[in-house]
């Protein structure tokens, strides 16, 4: 230990001694190793502080053997307070050995003045640290973080005294550079409340760094000396402390009404409006509506569950608080108990399933509606395809009976078109349902249309080689007396009146059937005139 350290914590713990001698009016010692040898004065100094008769002892004692007799009985005593002397024995103490009998008086002093402190929970040390903050937590210039350098100013001295006793300090009044001034005032303000001066002014100023011991030493007086006022801040931050508790409490216990009371509301909104939702055959409605519920399995009641569990655990806590503060046990109101809020919650499931299963069940009618729509409509349009398809199959009788039939054919499939675009429609519902399947048609919209595009195709082919055949044998009933195309195209000029075209009108006043005018009109017409020279040569130039 260094020599300087070693002679301030000699110097503060002989005045320590003294001053507990002191109350007993025992005479003082000088020399601290010295006088506690033949253990009279360490005897006499226990038995002050520990309350406790040590007697008998050697009063005077002379031989070795009686101060190790003393030593020894002070020794055992300091053990049975539960105190651990390690490498400490009587004949270190007889022996004067300095630096012992300084560790021992620490270790006294730990025992009998400091480890009894307590703040909030906090011992010894620990605890007197936290009393010095929290009493000087109002001064800017006071930060008490050790028992070494945060006392060199003085200030914290000063902030201590003017916190219990303003009238004693004037602490805005001190000058924050003058550490030798502020200490000595602190020092001189403390002996008169009776604190004893275990300290010099340089044992705090003077030295790189205070001795820790020293200071504890003096700082715990200050503790005890103030332990009285302390007990009437302790007792109100106690009556604080559990109105702070009671009122957690109480707050806690409306909370939890208030979740539990918004959560069933919102629970019974929700079976409520399902109640109300009327189910269309619409798909998209119904699909809607699925979404919706899908939405609200994801949010709104995944967040409800997550209050239900929060819910458990606050009143869990309100009890665990209650019981740990032995308050009043906690019961909630009627209808507002966890049984309550579960009654609650299994009803929201079961509605919750029946709700889903409506859904569901309309989302499968719709579909399987849509299916029969469809099948009905493709069945009978294929049904129609092939009736048509029949009769162009079976036609007979005059040329001129067949292109009527084929012509009453060819206003059937006309409206096809527009039955085709319902179809249409309704193959698109199926699609945005999904109804990828369906076992009432094996008819499909690809189908359905290849199908008219073939009858439509067949009807014109079917009309167009009526036309041809009657043409034909109009050509040969005009040619049969001749023998040359000539004798076709002095027909043609008679009915064009010289012309060197022929037009519809010129056609229709030679009486040429209608059907046959068209026919002339597809092979030869260039903007209603005819060249029927052309025509006459095509026609026959394969005999030439």
């Amino acid at each position: 230990m260094d020599n300087a350290w070693e002679a301030i914590q000699k110097k503060t713990f002989t005045k320590w001694v003294n001053n507990k001698l002191d109350l007993k009016n025992i005479p003082n010692i000088a020399h601290l190793n010295q006088d506690l040898a033949n253990g009279v004065r360490l005897i006499q100094l226990l038995e002050i502080i520990g309350g406790e008769s040590l007697k008998p002892f050697n009063q005077k004692p002379t031989m070795i053997f009686q101060k190790m007799e003393n030593v020894n009985k002070a020794l055992d005593f300091i053990k049975s307070r539960g105190v651990a002397l390690t490498n400490i024995g009587a004949e270190d103490i007889v022996n004067k050995n300095l630096k012992l009998v300084l560790g021992m008086l620490w270790t006294i002093i730990l025992r009998f003045t400091i480890a009894d402190i307590n703040e909030d929970g906090k011992n010894a040390k620990e605890g007197l640290l936290l009393w010095c903050q929290r009493k000087t937590a109002n001064y800017d210039e006071v930060d008490i973080r050790d028992f070494t350098y945060s006392w060199t100013d003085g200030l914290a001295f000063c902030a201590l005294i003017h916190h219990h006793h303003p009238e004693l300090i004037d602490y805005h009044g001190l000058d924050r550079s003058d550490r030798h001034g502020n200490t000595a005032i602190a020092f001189e303000a403390a002996k008169k409340l009776n604190i004893p001066q275990l300290l010099d002014v340089e044992d705090v100023c003077d030295i790189s760094k205070p001795d820790e011991r020293s200071v504890m030493t003096y700082v715990a007086e200050y503790f005890h000396a103030f332990s009285a006022r302390d007990e009437f801040e302790t007792a109100g931050r106690r009556v604080a402390k559990f109105g702070d508790v009671l009122l957690s409490v109480c707050e806690m216990e409306h909370q939890y009404e208030e979740r539990v009371e918004a959560l069933m509301m919102a629970v019974k909104f929700i079976q409520e409006e399902w109640d109300s939702v009327e189910l269309t055959d619409s798909y998209i409605d119904a699909k809607q509506k699925s979404m919706a519920f899908d939405i609200y399995k994801n949010t709104y009641k995944r967040s409800w569950l997550a209050e239900k569990k929060e819910i458990d655990a606050l009143l869990g806590n309100i009890q665990t608080k209650a019981k740990t503060y032995n308050l009043k046990q906690y019961y909630p109101p009627e209808g507002l108990t966890l049984r309550d809020l579960d009654e609650t919650w299994n009803v929201l499931l079961q509605n919750e399933a029946e709700y889903h299963r409506r859904i569901n069940r309309t989302i499968r009618e719709i579909k399987e509606g849509l299916r029969k729509a469809f099948a009905e409509a493709a069945n009978e349009f294929q049904r129609q395809l092939d009736t048509i398809s029949a009769k162009l199959v079976d036609l007979e009788g005059s040329l001129q009976s067949q292109l009527k039939l084929v012509q009453s054919l060819t206003n059937l499939v006309e409206p096809l078109q527009d039955s085709l675009e319902i179809i249409y429609n309704l193959d698109q519902q199926c699609i945005e349902a999904n109804t990828e399947e369906n076992d009432y048609t094996v008819y499909s919209l690809e189908d359905l249309s290849f199908g008219l595009d073939l009858v439509k195709e067949a009807v014109q082919k079917k009309s167009a080689f009526i036309q041809n055949q009657q043409f034909i044998r109009f050509m040969v009933s005009v040619t049969e007396d001749k023998t040359t195309p000539g004798q076709l195209l002095d027909a043609f000029r008679t009915i064009a009146q010289d012309k060197a075209f022929v037009t519809e009108l010129d056609l229709k006043m030679s009486q040429i059937p209608v059907p046959m005018i068209n026919y002339l009109k597809e092979r030869m017409d260039s903007k209603g005139q005819m060249n029927y020279e052309s025509f006459v040569q095509d026609m026959f130039d394969h005999k030439k």
